[in-house]
C-alpha cells in the first residue's frame, strides 16, 4: 500500500506539473498562435492515443464520452494512427482499469458487514433513521407553517438521499443513469474507511482515496484550462484543427460525466457527525490496529 500512495502521490505531481505548462502557453497572444496554427492541421489533441488510453486505465467508460464529431474516438485514431493503435485502445478499454480495481478493493472492506460482532452497515443505517426520524418530528411540531413546510421539504431530501444508499434498487437506477460508478458495496466501503481513517489499518486505504479524488481533479482543472485557452486563441465558434467543434466540444468535457471517481467525491453527502459516528467494538478495533500489510495485498 506504501508503494501503490507514493507512486499515486508522483501521478499527482505529474498532472500538477502538466497544468502549469498552460500557463506558458497562455503568455502568446491570438495573433501569434496564429502565426503557426496553419502547421498543425489536420493535427489535433483528440488524436492523442496516449491520452485516450490514460483515460481508459483509469476507467472513464466509453458510454460517458462526447462525440467530438459523426465519428467517436476510435474512428478517429484509426484514420490518423492506423489499426494498431485502435488494437491498442480496445485492449485498454477491455483490461481492468484502476476504478475496477478500486471498486473492487473497497468491497473487500473488513468490517462492512457482520465481522468480530460489528456490521458498520447495520448500525449506520440505524443511526440515520434516528436521525430522520428526529428531524421529522421537529418538523411537524414547527409551529409557523411556512417554516414548517421547508423543515419537511430538508427532510424529505434527507430522506431521500439515504434512500440511495440504503436501497439497491434506487443506486442501480442512478448507476444506469451514469450518476453513479461504483457498486453500492464499494460505495459502503468507502464510507466506512472515510469514518473510521484514524484507526490504523484505513488510514492508508483514506490517503489513497484522496488522491484518487486528486488526480480526477487536477485532469478536470487540466481540461479546464485547456478549453479556456483554446477560447483565448479561437474564440467559441471556429472549428479545431483537427475538425471538431473546438471550444464547444472541449466545454462539453468539463461535467461530471468525465469524473472517473466521482461517487468518492459525493460520499460528503452521507456524512454524519462524528459523536455518531458507530463505536467499534473491542474486537473490531484490536483488528483494525493492525496496519496494511502485504498480506492483504494477495487479496
Amino acid at each position: 500500500m506504501l508503494e501503490i500512495i507514493k507512486r499515486m502521490n508522483r501521478v499527482v505531481q505529474i498532472l500538477k506539473l502538466l497544468g502549469d505548462h498552460i500557463l506558458i502557453l497562455e503568455t502568446m497572444t491570438p495573433l501569434d498562435f496564429f502565426e503557426f496554427r496553419d502547421y498543425l492541421a489536420p493535427g489535433s489533441g483528440f488524436q492523442s492515443l496516449q491520452f485516450r488510453l490514460l483515460e481508459n486505465k483509469l476507467g472513464l467508460k466509453q458510454e460517458f464520452r462526447i462525440r467530438h464529431s459523426t465519428s467517436g474516438y476510435k474512428e478517429t485514431i484509426a484514420q490518423t494512427l492506423g489499426d494498431e493503435a485502435v488494437r491498442e485502445l480496445e485492449k485498454s478499454e477491455t483490461d481492468p482499469s484502476l476504478a475496477t480495481l478500486v471498486e473492487r478493493w473497497l468491497e473487500r472492506t473488513p468490517g462492512l458487514k457482520d465481522q468480530g460482532g460489528f456490521d458498520f452497515w447495520k448500525k449506520f443505517k440505524a443511526i440515520v433513521e434516528a436521525s430522520l426520524y428526529r428531524q421529522k418530528t421537529a418538523a411537524e411540531a414547527e409551529a409557523e407553517e411556512k417554516t414548517k413546510e421547508e423543515m419537511l421539504l430538508e427532510w424529505r431530501r434527507s430522506r431521500d438521499q439515504y434512500a440511495s444508499i440504503f436501497d439497491e434498487d434506487i443506486h442501480n437506477a442512478l448507476t444506469k443513469r451514469g450518476e453513479r460508478r461504483f457498486s453500492l458495496q464499494a460505495l459502503q466501503g468507502a464510507l466506512m474507511i472515510s469514518f473510521y481513517r484514524d484507526v490504523p489499518r484505513f488510514n492508508q486505504p483514506f490517503q489513497l482515496l484522496n488522491l484518487l479524488m486528486d488526480i480526477d481533479s487536477l485532469i478536470t482543472k487540466w481540461r479546464y484550462n485547456h478549453t479556456m485557452l483554446v477560447q483565448r486563441m479561437i474564440g467559441s465558434q471556429q472549428l479545431g484543427t483537427g475538425g471538431s467543434t473546438g471550444y464547444q466540444y472541449l466545454r462539453s468535457t468539463l461535467g461530471d460525466r468525465y469524473k472517473v471517481f466521482i461517487d468518492l467525491f459525493n460520499l460528503s453527502t452521507f456524512i454524519i457527525p462524528r459523536d455518531s459516528i458507530p463505536p467499534l467494538t473491542p474486537r473490531m478495533r484490536k483488528n483494525l490496529s493492525i496496519g496494511w500489510g502485504p498480506e492483504d495485498e494477495k487479496d
